[in-house]
């Protein structure tokens, strides 16, 4: 009983990453599904995500942080100011840059792109002068070559789609009098376009990153400041939308396809992926759900061969698997590298607690002499 038990609790975090990352795939189809067939805009419906995101954080940030005894002010002009920049950059740019490139490409650039952030992260904290490249450490070398198999992938697959997949779709999908529902067809396809503001995206992401790791050292109320910024990329999404968009009839929703969307992918972004991913941090640490990134490869590869009519293609299939391949081998050259840098710290920590025992003996020598 007590191994079924172990074998659970080791399966169960590793079925919930998939799962989760199996759910993000379905619900960028839906949204792209609703912009290509119904015409919905990329910046209104990030508007209405976030706006309906809020809304759920109210509560449930209030019920998560209630047995914290820290009253620590949260409206204060630092923690304000942090809350306004990670919404501009999370929300406002990052998540517009991404739907709007979902409207040009497909699903499965996503998943490359994505996978492409170990890589910028890399990148960055090198212009930064955070870290520097030490060739004689195995940790370094991994990185930088992990990061231009990335850099290979995602110019692979802007510059070559290669041949079409599969150019019919199941029957069992639409009716044969009715049009197709659950297939992305984009009408306005631009590859390169939609390449660059997925790659564009991942970049601002890594720069997010950094802002919502000095803001959660700050304040450790993580759901708190998650409602706050989203409250702001709520507002300046708002703004921009309503300056990409003249017609405010597309402002109008319905009980359809593109509120169902709008509704799911609030519920799940807000609470069910970020509740699961902190529950597996708490169980496994922070760098285990890092490995489940590239899942959605395999499953948008799935789901393509299936959905996407005539717009999946082997070139972009490939492409995202060898972004994949550099996301792992970015990644670990990362952990090694943390693995590494921890070793040190505990040899020094080791040889400060041997040096007074070295001087004692060292006098005592002395004395007997």
């Amino acid at each position: 009983m007590g191994v079924k038990v172990a074998i659970g609790e080791k399966m169960l975090p590793c079925i919930a990453m998939i799962i989760i990352e199996a759910c993000t795939i379905f619900l960028t189809i839906m949204a792209s599904t609703a912009m290509s067939k119904l015409g919905m805009s990329s910046f209104v419906f990030v508007v209405y995500t976030n706006a309906l995101s809020f809304i759920l954080l109210i509560p449930y940030s209030f019920l998560l942080h209630r047995k914290d005894n820290t009253e620590e002010p949260l409206l204060t002009f630092p923690l304000l100011s942090r809350a306004f920049f990670l919404g501009l950059v999370g929300v406002t740019i990052a998540q517009n840059l991404a739907f709007a490139g979902l409207s040009y490409s497909s699903p499965i650039v996503a998943c490359g792109a994505a996978n492409m952030i170990p890589a910028f992260s890399f990148i960055i904290a090198i212009i930064l002068r955070r870290i520097k490249i030490n060739w004689k450490s195995q940790g370094s070398i991994v990185r930088v070559v992990g990061t231009l198999i990335s850099i290979v992938g995602i110019l692979a697959m802007t510059l070559y789609k290669g041949p079409v997949v599969k150019q019919y779709s199941p029957s069992f999908l639409h009716l044969a009098t009715s049009p197709k529902l659950l297939v992305f067809t984009s009408t306005h396809e631009n590859w390169v376009l939609g390449c660059f503001l997925f790659s564009s995206a991942s970049s601002v992401l890594v720069i997010w990153n950094i802002i919502q790791a000095g803001t959660s050292k700050q304040h450790p109320h993580v759901m708190k400041i998650t409602c706050l910024y989203t409250l702001f990329g709520t507002i300046q999404s708002a703004l921009l939308a309503l300056f990409m968009e003249k017609d405010l009839s597309v402002w109008r929703l319905k009980l359809d396809f593109e509120l169902l969307a709008i509704v799911l992918t609030a519920i799940f972004g807000s609470l069910i992926r970020s509740s699961v991913q902190m529950w597996c941090t708490r169980l496994k640490g922070s760098s285990y759900i890092l490995f489940f990134k590239p899942v959605g490869v395999p499953v948008a590869s799935t789901c393509g061969c299936v959905l996407f009519a005539a717009t999946f293609h082997y070139g972009s299939m490939f492409s995202a698997c060898i972004c994949g391949l550099g996301y792992y081998t970015t990644l670990w050259g990362q952990l090694k590298e943390d693995e590494t840098k921890r070793d040190m710290k505990v040899n020094v920590f080791a040889s400060d607690e041997r040096a007074p025992l070295l001087q004692e003996q060292e006098e005592e020598e002395d004395s007997t002499v």
